[in-house]
């Protein structure tokens, strides 16, 4: 296997700590995280500082960031438990915040080989695949960043034929911050999700990009 350049952004969460793990056996990892390296994903001024000190390019890039509950909120079971706050919170951290890294990151990947950069999202951000409501805020964040990751594949296409941009669902993962909310689904270890991940990038080519993907590699419905 040749070597590869990775980044990760949101290195230091569950999920992005066992991805830049996993990466380190193929190259080496470029790791950004907020406790880490300070970058706010958030902040447009932190993310354009912090990527514009690295150079690239990088074979992988993955954005690792995101939450279910931010500030104590937790996810409504109804739309009548609302919170325009919260509601604003999920779309600056889990759809305005990847944006932010996208505008910023495309710049770093090559043009003159095969290069993936997939942002992690959730199934229950399917519109097609809800049939249990709910969780409107968490919902609706990640609907829109699957929207932006596919609307900024399709433009990436037209300058760089080589890269494939894609939205991925992790699956159940068991981390801290979900342990609240796993009940009785199954879950896997972050090192799990992390193979499953980076086996299904492994295998995508340029005609998938801007799609939807689970962790076996299988489409989500939008």
């Amino acid at each position: 296997m040749e070597t590869e350049n990775s980044l990760v952004i949101g290195a230091s969460g569950g999920i992005g700590h066992a991805l830049s793990n996993h990466l380190e056996a193929r190259g080496p990892v470029t790791r950004l995280s907020r406790s880490g390296t300070g970058i706010d994903i958030t902040d447009e001024d932190s993310v354009a500082d912090a990527l514009s000190k690295i150079d690239g390019p990088f074979d992988r890039i993955v954005v690792a960031t995101g939450c279910l509950s931010i500030d104590g909120s937790e996810p409504e079971k109804t739309i009548m438990a609302l919170d325009p706050t919260a509601l604003e919170a999920q779309f600056r951290l889990n759809a305005i915040g990847p944006a932010l890294v996208l505008k910023h990151a495309i710049r770093l990947l090559p043009r003159d080989r095969r290069a993936v950069l997939a942002v992690l999202s959730a199934r229950v951000g399917s519109i097609g695949d809800n049939r249990l409501g709910g969780w409107v805020s968490y919902r609706a964040a990640k609907a829109a960043v699957n929207q932006i990751v596919h609307t900024t594949a399709i433009e990436v296409a037209r300058k760089n034929k080589l890269a494939t941009l894609v939205a991925l669902h992790p699956g159940t993962v068991r981390t801290p911050l979900t342990e609240a909310y796993l009940s009785r689904h199954p879950a896997v270890t972050p090192e799990e999700a992390a193979a499953n991940l980076c086996g299904v990038m492994d295998a995508l080519t340029p005609e998938q990009t801007g799609q939807f993907y689970d962790w076996a590699g299988h489409p989500v419905p939008w």
